[in-house]
């Protein structure tokens, strides 16, 4: 191989290794959003057993 296609090949495979890390932040942020709900529902709950 040329050290062109070598580095080639490289750079498509980072790209495609980084492809679900990067498309990954958004359901991080969908499950932050669902952990807080979660949360607040037992507060509430909480608050209105006492």
């Amino acid at each position: 191989m040329t050290k062109n296609l070598k580095k080639g090949v490289l750079i498509a495979v980072l790209l495609a290794a980084a492809a679900p890390a990067i498309s990954a932040c958004n359901t991080f942020a969908g499950a932050g959003e669902d952990i807080q709900r979660g949360g607040a529902a037992i507060e509430r709950e909480a608050n209105r057993n006492r």
